[in-house]
């Protein structure tokens, strides 16, 4: 394929815009700042000289000559242009150096005077081009560039080839990209060994559906629906420039393609994938039409469908490289999506139609045939519309509502405005299945065009709820929708059932309100009890349930059964929203977690198979969660990131599978990618104002900071939480679980009186509501606070009874820190301990089971941290000296240890905190006393004494 001109990127590219290309990047740019050469490489349109150009301007500052050509096809018959490219600038510069015979055969080349050749001068032209490459380099680094080494004229290729290969041991280096289609491809092999051995082939791949969309994003096509883009990613096989040019058409048209169609392919595009289509013969295109308007074509299917030499006509197509060659494979297979979604686009409205009605009775599968069905069908048809209703019913029974909502949108297209169901009715389903299906920007657009056209209340509600639904978490941004919907509603208790639960999640996201969320529910229950809708009458219950168990409510239990008795929905039933998952959060709260695993496990299954997708992204994060809590940190991390994969696939959940995913990566991954993700997932839920999440981003944030090192960071972040949980109404500490940290985290800057008030207030509501592992933590915690005050005996009985009662309770994690602290305040007693090389011991052992990588890491830098020195003693009263009265408890200890001259390492070593914390402890003392050093705390003791 040749890519034309209007196609090729911009002639600047900054590196930090290489979208989905930033490792390969790093890769290349190392490998050039080592003295090697680069050979970039890959199929048309994937983006190599993109790439190749931002390297070009990043390393190319530090050349001190630069050599550039970009050959082309229409030009590569012309020989020796490619050199006169690379060397004709310099020409002036080199000529005086080279011998003579060499300087007439260049000369001769480079400017068309005399009749050079490579046959006639051969060994002269190539000792030039190696002589002037090496009189540059004795000046300085010389970089060569070359774009589309493809297209090179054969006599500059041969030329620079042999140059390349003789460059060792000289400061040249190759920055090249080639053309190929595979990574086996002969033409890679052969430019891969006319480059200097040191090469590094970098093999450029398609992007991922995610990298697509911010490329898109990016072009300025950000506003395209995620199922659009789906399509896009796959019709262009993730190659950028084929993805944008289908951006660019799609958002230029009027109209976007009808349901079930493939994407419209812009002329440009059709022209470059189908340059070879002229060759075939008028029945194997007939051919190869049906191919593609078939979802798995087969040659027995293109028989059926009346193509009676489709083998020959395929065979035709596939040695023109239209087609794969896949002797083993039964189904026909293009060589690339774009060339079947062309191939479609190509052919005029009637030939497709006649393609779909062959198809419509060839395909075996009643879904498939539906779907022929309707796209051969012109204008309603009450026959097909019911044909496709049944078809969307039978997608959705077998887990597959993307294809049900399609289904669903051809049948409303075909039904007739005054048939029941009507037109409305059809789109509303489709909508929901959509919403099942993760696309969100459909079931949005499809609500917002029913409501422009509905009169019916319960067809107008049942849109106002799906705009409602399809917003998120960015509820506020709705507000709008709900006096209208309530409006719409009048006085059907049903209608208002389905308004009243909404409006219960917004006091919840919104708000921030736990009651106003509890009484709302309680209401909407009320309300379908009355109007006979079980299904809202058991989400409503449901959602009661799991705001009563978030506040410690009393009531918590008595309605979980409430939501738990027959009649059940089974659509509810295994919804992210419905009884089951709030029987999970009771039992993962209630440090029953075995049953929990067993729970949501279940429900996983069951919605996977059912297609659901936002209640998939819950489920994969309640499981991770689970296996977090119990200690499997490998197998939490997979899940969380799987969660997060699917959340960003989808646009569903992206701020909770962002926290969750924080706490994984700090447990058991990378705590640089735990903090980065708290980050984010804290922004966006300020951006979207949602209360709730906030308070969980801020503790995982809280959390990762504390494996950081940060204490400090997470003393701001975790006080934050606590101030928001105040305010919310939430009371029960199994919820968050960051109790623990704080109280840590306030021992290791210095104040333990505040951790011990956190501890206390936690304390009360986790025995009222009988949370063993809650209780646990913070005795954990507490004994981190004697430790401080000097009791170590009875910290190392609170720690050891804390350690045995999570180990019990299952809390792997949790365990192994109570080692690790007991660890830690072992080696630190005054009057000795174990010695640290076995100490540890426990502690490691615990975190490796656990997969615990940040933690071992953590006991790794305790056991090679130096010894500490003997502890000193610290005066029982500072009370004569009034300057220091002010200060907190810890801030005297420090300040007398200094007086006593101690050193910041004896003093953390005494006090069982770290360095970093005496040195900010320190800062604020001098602030405290208007002092500005050390000395100036000694010249205090000495004024001390000589009073």
């Amino acid at each position: 394929m040749t890519v034309r001109r209007d196609f090729q990127e911009p002639a600047r590219c900054r590196p930090d815009l290489l979208i989905g290309r930033e490792e390969l990047f790093i890769a290349a740019r190392d490998q050039l700042g080592s003295g090697g050469s680069v050979l970039l490489h890959g199929p048309a349109g994937i983006g190599k000289s993109t790439v190749l150009r931002a390297l070009a301007e990043e390393y190319g500052a530090g050349a001190r000559t630069v050599l550039r050509c970009s050959a082309t096809e229409s030009e590569s018959h012309l020989p020796f242009l490619a050199l006169a490219d690379l060397l004709g600038l310099v020409l002036d510069d080199v000529s005086p150096r080279l011998p003579a015979a060499q300087r007439t055969a260049l000369e001769s080349a480079l400017t068309g005077r005399g009749e050079s050749s490579l046959q006639r001068d051969g060994l002269a032209l190539r000792l030039a081009v190696l002589s002037a490459l090496r009189a540059l380099a004795a000046r300085g680094p010389v970089l060569v560039v070359a774009d589309d080494l493809q297209w090179l004229d054969p006599a500059s290729a041969e030329l620079l080839g042999f140059a390349a290969r003789r460059l060792e041991g000289t400061p040249v280096q190759l920055l090249c990209a080639v053309r190929t289609e595979g990574q086996e491809s002969q033409e890679y092999d052969r430019h891969l060994r006319a480059c200097p051995p040191d090469t590094l082939a970098v093999r450029l791949g398609p992007l991922t559906r995610t990298q697509v969309a911010k490329l898109l994003d990016h072009r300025g096509h950000g506003s395209l629906p995620r199922s659009t883009v789906r399509e896009i990613h796959r019709t262009s096989g993730g190659n950028p420039l084929f993805a944008l040019e289908l951006g660019r058409a799609l958002a230029e048209s009027p109209t976007p393609p009808r349901p079930g169609e493939p994407l419209p392919v812009p002329t440009s595009l059709r022209a470059l994938v189908l340059s070879r289509l002229d060759m075939l013969s008028v029945e194997a295109r007939r051919t190869l039409l049906v191919a593609s308007a078939g979802a798995r074509p087969t040659p027995a299917l293109l028989h059926a469908a009346g193509r009676k030499n489709a083998e020959a006509e395929c065979a035709q197509a596939a040695e023109l490289g239209l087609l794969a060659t896949e002797p083993d494979a039964p189904a026909v297979r293009f060589a690339h999506p774009l060339i079947s979604a062309a191939l479609y686009a190509e052919a005029p409205a009637q030939e497709r139609r006649a393609a779909h009605a062959a198809l419509s009775t060839a395909a075996s599968d009643p879904i498939e045939r539906a779907r022929h069905l309707a796209l051969a069908t012109t204008g309603t048809d009450p026959e097909v519309a019911a044909r496709l209703a049944e078809a969307a019913a039978l997608a959705r029974d077998r887990g597959a509502p993307s294809v049900a909502a399609q289904l669903g949108l051809l049948a409303a297209r075909h039904t007739p405005a005054d048939s029941a169901p009507g037109p409305e009715e059809r789109r509303l389903q489709a909508a929901e299945d959509a919403i099942t299906a993760g696309d969100l920007d459909l079931a949005r657009d499809i609500a917002r065009e029913v409501l422009t056209r509905a009169t019916v209340p319960a067809d107008r509600v049942r849109a106002w709820i799906y705009v409602i639904d399809t917003a998120g978490h960015t509820m506020a941004e709705v507000d709008a929708v709900f006096p209208q919907a309530l409006a719409d509603a009048g006085d059907d208790p049903r209608l208002l059932a389905l308004v009243h639960y909404q409006l219960a999640w917004r006091a919840l996201i919104v708000e921030g309100d736990f009651t106003e969320a509890r009484e709302a529910a309680a209401h909407a229950a009320e309300l379908a009890e009355r109007g006979g809708d079980r299904r809202t009458e058991l989400l409503s219950l449901a959602f009661q349930a799991q705001t009563e168990t978030l506040m410690g409510h009393p009531e918590a239990p008595r309605t979980i059964k409430r939501a738990l008795k027959e009649p059940q929905d089974p659509t509810v039933a295994c919804h992210h929203n419905g009884a089951g998952s709030a029987r999970f959060r009771w039992l993962v709260m209630g440090d029953q977690l075995t049953e929990a695993r067993t729970t949501v496990t279940a429900l996983l299954r069951e919605v996977r198979r059912r297609g659901s997708v936002e209640s998939e992204v819950h489920f994969l994060r309640g499981l991770a969660e689970t296996e977090l809590h119990a200690g499997h940190c490998g197998r939490a991390l997979e899940l969380a990131r799987d969660s997060l994969r699917l959340a960003r696939d989808s646009g569903i959940g992206e701020t909770a599978s962002a926290m969750l995913t924080s706490l994984a990566e700090a447990s058991g991954g990378d705590v640089d990618r735990a903090l980065a993700l708290a980050r984010e997932a804290v922004e966006h839920a300020e951006e979207d104002g949602d209360q709730m999440y906030l308070s969980r981003a801020l503790g995982a944030l809280g959390y990762a900071q504390l494996v950081a090192g940060d204490p400090a960071g997470t003393v701001r972040s975790l006080r934050r939480v606590r101030r928001l949980e105040l305010d919310l109404g939430i009371t029960d500490p199994a919820r968050g679980r960051w109790h623990g940290d704080l109280a840590e985290a306030l021992v290791r800057i210095g104040e333990p009186a505040e951790a011990q008030d956190v501890i206390d207030a936690s304390r009360e509501h986790a025995l009222r509501l009988d949370r063993g592992s809650v209780l646990a933590v913070l005795d954990r915690a507490e004994a981190l606070v004697r430790a401080a005050q000097g009791d170590h005996d009875a910290a190392v009985a609170q720690l050891t009874s804390a350690q045995d009662r999570l180990a019990k309770l299952g809390y792997g994690l949790e365990e192994a820190r109570a080692a690790f602290a007991l660890a830690q305040l072992r080696t630190r007693r005054p009057e000795g301990g174990p010695r640290r090389s076995t100490a540890y011991d426990e502690a490691t052992r615990l975190f490796r089971r656990c997969r615990a990588l940040p933690w071992l890491r953590q006991v790794d830098e305790a056991l090679t941290a130096p010894e500490p020195e003997p502890a000193l003693a610290v005066p029982d009263t500072l009370d004569g000296l009034d300057a220091l009265a002010g200060l907190a408890a810890m801030e005297r200890q420090v300040a007398a240890l200094v007086m006593e001259g101690a050193t910041n390492r004896e003093i953390a070593s005494r006090l069982f905190v770290s360095v970093k914390t005496v040195e900010a402890t320190l800062t604020r003392v001098y602030r405290k006393l208007g002092i500005r050093s050390r000395v100036d705390i000694v010249r205090l003791a000495a004024a001390r004494r000589a009073k």
